[in-house]
């Protein structure tokens, strides 16, 4: 086996995105003091960022290989089997990572601790900083596995996510489909679209309708389980409101079939990266045989 290889992932900075919009610290600053906000604020939350990319890339033993992708290139980089993923940046950045991977270990690394939830994040930079010069075989870190959901076409194509997979319409309308639940209860339905959420996305989307609808347990991040809502379905001649929520155990299938245009697939609110059912598509929903491995 050869030296393995850190992958750096990371997210342009609020600043970085200010001067490409505005071309000037100057004309930046004016923006942000019209919107009750001040540069200084922004700037040091850059410089934070950029510190924290420093020291990771410092502590990468100088055997091993080294590559960086920004959020926007994922979808389109080449990760390898001997991959190291450093991801700084926020809990989300995680969960879009997740998604390309399959069985990497991935450090999570927080630029601004105290700021951040800090849930996929859970090292500072002086700590995994540390952890990186230690670590002569990536394979032998101690890892915590992470239950993910999978969404497939019938035509073949899949998306995995770590939080959650939403399946609705591209749009504000209400989604047509069939829902076939795993114990082969059938029904028609209109509605804002189906939530299949993991343990990890327990703590946000669905947690909140859960909450709305009397704070019913939710799996953990590493149960081999899977909560699914239906958002606001409507009940009327042709469709029922009764099939709205449920669980998806080890080999259970939660299948949607479209029965409207168009249906769209996203996973962790990457909306830009998604897979789209026409009319009479099946989409089965399943526990993933994908796991995210979080130091």
């Amino acid at each position: 086996m050869g030296n393995p290889r850190l992958v750096i992932v990371f997210r342009r900075t609020e600043f970085q995105e200010l001067l490409d919009r505005h071309a000037t610290p100057g004309q930046a600053e004016f923006f942000l003091r019209t919107r009750g906000r001040n540069l200084r604020e922004v700037q040091d939350r850059h410089e934070s960022i950029l510190a924290a990319l420093d020291k990771i890339r410092a502590a990468v033993p100088a055997e091993w290989r080294r590559a960086e992708v920004e959020r926007a290139d994922l979808s389109r980089f080449m990760f390898t089997g001997d991959d190291l993923i450093a991801v700084v940046g926020q809990d989300g950045l995680v969960a879009n990572t997740a998604k390309y991977l399959s069985g990497q270990p991935v450090l999570g690394i927080d630029p601004e601790i105290g700021t951040n939830a800090g849930i996929l994040v859970r090292n500072s930079p002086t700590a995994a900083a540390k952890l990186l010069a230690a670590a002569a075989d990536p394979a032998a870190l101690r890892c915590h596995e992470l239950t993910m959901v999978t969404a497939r076409l019938d035509d073949g194509q899949e998306l995995s996510a770590l939080n959650e997979i939403f399946v609705g319409h591209s749009s504000h309308q209400s989604a047509h489909y069939q829902m076939t639940t795993p114990d082969g209860r059938v029904e028609r339905q209109s509605s804002s679209g189906v939530i299949i959420s993991s343990g990890t996305g327990a703590t946000g989307w669905s947690a909140s309708i859960a909450k709305d609808r009397g704070g019913r347990a939710l799996p953990a991040p590493s149960d081999p389980q899977l909560a699914w809502f239906v958002r606001e379905a409507w009940p009327s001649p042709a469709t029922g409101a009764t099939l709205t929520e449920g669980t998806l155990d080890s080999g259970d299938i939660l299948r949607i079939t479209a029965a409207s245009d168009q249906l769209v697939i996203f996973g962790d609110g990457m909306e830009g990266d998604k897979l789209t059912a026409s009319w009479g598509q099946d989409i089965t929903v399943t526990l993933s045989t994908r796991r995210l491995r979080l130091i």
